[in-house]
């Protein structure tokens, strides 16, 4: 629950950041100063990670997302994929899963269904550049097992 908890604290700093600009490290220390340790370490892990490498993640959110500019995308929906991408190229220990389903449940609160669709469609894309294998811990699919011989 912490990690969740720790995602939507990213979000918020996120999208406040995206639209006034404000330094990340204040709205960082302001956003997280009620939470100690581990959980404040994540969200800004987070903030830090997507601010830093905003351009690579916009270019690949712009490869998925089909006649839409990143940004002009509604801000919670530009961040929300933010988020979840960055997630996508530096926590591979996270499974796909967990990220796509994360970032579905925060467009549920802080957008609508149709972005929750958007979402889901673009980082379901996303992944598959990303992490064109899945997950190192799932096991193959049927098709991929070696047959067993006799």
């Amino acid at each position: 629950m912490a990690r969740h908890h720790g995602r939507e604290l990213a979000l918020k700093i996120l999208f406040e950041q995206d639209l006034t600009k404000v330094d990340a490290a204040d709205l960082v220390r302001r956003g997280t100063r009620e939470d100690a340790g581990e959980e404040s370490e994540f969200v800004e892990t987070l903030v830090r990670g997507v601010l830093a490498d905003e351009a690579t993640i916009d270019r690949t959110i712009q490869d998925h997302a089909i006649q839409w500019r990143v940004k002009r995308m509604p801000t919670v929906d530009r961040n929300i994929l933010r988020l979840a991408t960055f997630e996508l190229m530096n926590s591979p220990e996270v499974p796909i899963s967990v990220i796509i389903d994360e970032a579905l449940e925060l467009a549920q609160v802080y957008s609508g269904d149709s972005s929750k669709k958007f979402i889901n469609g673009v980082l379901g894309q996303v992944a598959q550049q990303i992490r064109p294998d899945g997950d190192d811990d799932r096991p193959p699919s049927r098709q991929e097992q070696p047959e067993h011989q006799a």
